[in-house]
């Protein structure tokens, strides 16, 4: 019987609207690759800067940087943008680079499998069923809040809600608000949360490590020069990604170096809390590094003013009024909010996706998410990641890693047109050589020096960071080398 070529749906499928989907699809488009479609399950695009809105929202790489190479803005209000700044710029990209007729949006993807006969992607979407030559995952690490596993909390008599699905209609006024967690996002909305409420009771498990945050709002004069001169915002571009690129140092080979910063660290909290007893409560018991450095200027100086009750241990239970710590007493509460973070080493879930031979992603997956360059799975022919395992940062801007992964899709796409192949798969001793060595490398950086962290999974292994420079990780993922490849004509 004569084979039929089933000609798919779109050439490229991407699964996220936030900055790796966008970007992925300007990309695309640059290079004339106009079969392609963005699949988004909300009803905006944006990602995370859609999603987190609660008060304080704000990046903490500096706006420059924070940014497309190839989509300058130089209007930007302040050194390190707000969440409502970097969305509308978002927003700005994709109707700048005609992105709306490639949109999906209220489209969410189930689970995907991948055809070997006709080397095609089948997605089942809450849409219907589309095919697609090539998939590409864009859906981030932080897209999924962690709610913790608490007795009791179903009956809680007043609102409770994630920092990541902020309910605006609650009015804090004059509440006692009770704050689960102590991480990024909590840092953030607490000193706004503190000048709303009667009382903030603060559940911390670990301490955090603040250092100050180098902000400031940027003069209507540097705005203009910047828009009349472009070097110069290049010129700061290119000083911040050196500044902090340095700064891996301290995670990986000079982790002596993270002295310096834990000594402004100490110094910086004695500044602004006054009670020793209260000082020990905010003071780490891990290295430095160890779990992400946070950079604030109002979070401790809130506790301070506002009176925030700091409470060590974490949570217990969850009752109808209140809350109880690790101790068992209880606190009374009106509202509870949950800074707890996101479940980011549960890639790509909760889609089921199968490739080669019934090959579950879950299956190859159970001991932790692996994958060639945080790129490409053994396994699973045509899928391509953004943000995938061990691409995230400690130390710079994952806008830079995402356009590094962005130009070896491409390159992987040119690859299959030079060579007039249907399908990429890479190699099994390709995809465990790298992984063996990059954990190799992950096992002497401060982040496996005992503390329990985000970047973890529940068997202590780092899937999450790159454990070095990210010019290293551009170079290697500058092109897509054949020889790492089986094709298939």
């Amino acid at each position: 019987m004569r084979h039929v070529e089933q000609q798919p749906d779109f050439q490229v499928a991407i699964i996220g609207a936030g900055f790796g989907g966008l970007g992925m699809a300007i990309a695309l488009k640059e290079r004339g690759q106009h079969s392609l479609v963005i699949l988004e399950k909300a009803a905006r695009i944006g990602g995370a800067w859609r999603d987190n809105t609660y008060p304080g929202a704000a990046c903490d790489v500096p706006s420059h940087l924070y940014s497309f190479s190839f989509a300058k803005k130089f209007d930007w209000s302040r050194r390190f943008a707000p969440q409502a700044e970097i969305f509308d710029y978002l927003s700005h990209c994709a109707h700048q680079y005609g992105l709306e007729p490639h949109l999906r949006l209220n489209t969410e993807v189930g689970a995907a499998r991948f055809d070997e006969e006709q080397a095609l992607w089948h997605l089942e979407t809450s849409a219907g069923v589309l095919t697609a030559r090539v998939l590409i995952t864009a859906t981030g690490q932080l897209n999924r809040p962690a709610y913790p596993n608490l007795p009791g909390l179903e009956r809680f008599h007043g609102p409770a809600f994630h920092s990541a699905r902020w309910d605006h209609d609650v009015d804090l006024s004059g509440k006692t608000v009770a704050v689960v967690g102590t991480g990024a996002s909590a840092i953030q909305f607490v000193p706004e949360v503190a000048k709303k409420a009667s009382q903030v009771l603060l559940f911390q498990r670990s301490a955090a490590y603040v250092i100050p945050k180098p902000d400031r709002p940027y003069t209507a004069a540097e705005q203009q020069r910047m828009q009349r001169w472009p070097l110069l915002q290049q010129l700061d571009r290119g000083k911040i990604y050196l500044q902090n690129e340095t700064r891996v140092l301290g995670f990986t080979a000079l982790q002596g170096a993270m002295k310096i910063y834990q000594r402004l660290f100490k110094r910086y909290l004695k500044q602004c809390i006054s009670d020793p007893g209260l000082r020990e409560t905010l003071t780490p018991d891990y290295p430095m590094g160890c779990k992400r450095i946070l950079i604030s200027n109002d979070y401790f100086q809130a506790i301070q003013r506002h009176g925030v009750r700091v409470i060590s241990g974490g949570v217990s239970a969850v009752t109808e009024s209140g809350v109880e710590d690790a101790h068992g007493q209880h606190h009374p509460a009106d509202v509870l909010i949950f800074g707890t973070g996101f479940q980011a080493t549960d890639f790509l879930a909760p889609m089921r996706i199968t490739g080669r031979a019934g090959r579950d992603l879950n299956d190859a997956w159970r001991n932790g998410a692996e994958a060639y360059l945080g790129i490409s799975v053994r396994g699973f022919p045509n899928l391509f990641m953004l943000y995938g395992p061990n691409t995230n940062l400690g130390h710079n801007s994952i806008v830079y890693m995402l356009e590094s992964q962005i130009a070896y899709v491409i390159s992987a796409l040119d690859t299959l047109e030079r060579h007039g192949q249907r399908s990429l798969e890479v190699r099994e001793r390709v995809q465990s050589d790298f992984n063996q060595r990059l954990q190799q490398r992950m096992r002497a950086t401060v982040w496996d020096s005992g503390c329990h962290s985000w970047y973890k999974t529940e068997n202590g292994l780092n899937t999450n960071n790159w454990p070095g420079f990210t010019f290293t990780y551009r170079r290697l993922t500058r092109r897509l080398e054949p020889a790492d490849y089986e094709m298939s004509p």
